[in-house]
């Protein structure tokens, strides 16, 4: 499997040399920018995989590459870290709102770092799937939004649909409920929905599913994960 692509958008060399360093060290294979100008030229030209990036940059601040980014549709789903001294909360609201998937203030330790860089690759990398998927007695078509046990149609709910989407396209990782939350209810409303919604949700698509209801797993203290063929 290819290495995860990391373009670390930094000015300052030895912060972006220890990160760089640290990203390497767990298996990424990392490309540096120096300014916001050619963060955007390197980005349009070949999307990486997670975008580190800092706020206070010249030429185009971390603020403006973001917006840009998240408006342009072969870019908006490329993941964003905001890497920024400034640690007023109106900066990290700024920055979330425009579309960074999270926020880390300087100074941070290597091993924060790569913890929330492996967080949000969790959350944000999906499995690309074919129109039509085929799992042990499960058919599900994506496009037409058609679930099928043993050839009989299956009638889930919107939620219930979009909740198997995003087990699957996660491809065996485990989804929190935070996450499952933000994937299928909406990150706006994360927050004014139980995580017991989720669990509810969970147990109805599991009873629908029959039998191939046994691949939708609870791991416990982390979420769910859907069990793939190729773990059989």
């Amino acid at each position: 499997m290819a290495a995860l692509k990391v373009l670390v958008v930094e000015d300052e060399k030895n912060i972006a040399r220890v990160v760089t360093y640290n990203l390497e060290r767990e298996g990424y294979q990392v490309d540096v920018a120096a300014d916001g100008e050619q963060a955007l030229e390197k980005i349009r030209r070949a999307p990486p995989d997670l975008v580190l990036l800092d706020l206070m940059l010249p030429k185009v601040d971390g603020l403006e590459v973001c917006r840009l980014l998240k408006a342009d549709a072969n870019t908006a789903r490329v993941p964003i870290i905001m890497v920024t001294a400034k640690t007023q909360e109106a900066d990290r609201v700024v920055g979330l709102e425009l579309g960074a998937d999270d926020y880390l203030p300087k100074p941070f330790s290597p091993r924060e770092l790569v913890a929330r860089v492996k967080a949000v690759l969790r959350r944000t990398t999906r499995t690309e799937l074919p129109t039509v998927w085929r799992c042990g007695a499960l058919e599900t078509d994506w496009e037409r939004r058609l679930v099928k046990l043993k050839q009989k149609p299956v009638t889930l709910t919107p939620k219930e649909f979009d909740l198997l989407n995003a087990l699957v396209e996660a491809n065996g990782r485990v989804l929190s409920r935070e996450g499952l939350l933000e994937r299928v209810w909406g990150y706006t409303r994360a927050a004014e929905i139980q995580s017991r919604t989720v669990d509810l949700h969970v147990s109805q698509l599991r009873q629908k599913l029959g039998p191939e209801g046994r691949r939708v797993l609870t791991v416990t203290g982390a979420g769910y994960r859907f069990r793939m063929p190729d773990e059989e």
